[in-house]
């Protein structure tokens, strides 16, 4: 069966910087709901457009078509006694962001009473280069096509 709109796609992946270190390549297989559900990043989605299981591909995705580039209006300085105990380096908090929208931050920092928080994703402003194989393809379920989302292993779980 051929990758196209409405396919649930299976994939093994290996994320590096542009320079080849490797950055991420997890042991559990992703799966995601082809189509332009916003699953997967919009170039890779692309690139396995038509194929079929046993594709293989090396993207290198400049910032832009990766996580983004930083937006430095996201890191902020907070005062250590605006948090509640145990605050640690690696935690993430929900909050409101300039534009008043709520935003995830990484506590990224703790310096003396200061909390450097970034709402920016870990990656933003890097250029990355996706391996990616494509394990298995099948017909999305008429519930994951509503739900815009695979569900059941390495999907999503309601």
């Amino acid at each position: 069966m051929k990758i196209e709109k409405n396919t649930a796609v299976t994939l093994r992946y290996k994320v590096a910087d542009a320079k080849g270190l490797l950055i991420e390549a997890p042991k559990d297989p992703m799966v995601y709901l082809h189509g332009g559900y916003n699953n997967t990043l919009p170039k890779i989605e692309a690139a396995l457009e038509g194929r079929v299981a046993g594709y293989s591909v090396t993207l290198d995705l400049q910032p832009e078509d990766a996580f983004g580039l930083r937006d430095e209006s996201l890191a902020r300085s907070i005062p250590k006694s605006e948090f509640p105990p145990g605050v640690k380096v690696g935690g993430q908090l929900k909050g409101i962001n300039d534009n008043g929208s709520e935003q995830i931050y990484n506590v990224v920092k703790i310096k003396g009473d200061q909390v450097l928080l970034d709402g920016n994703h870990a990656l933003a402003g890097k250029a990355l280069r996706f391996t990616v194989t494509v394990t298995g393809v099948r017909a999305a379920s008429e519930e994951e096509i509503t739900h815009q989302h695979v569900h059941g292993e390495h999907g999503h779980h309601h």
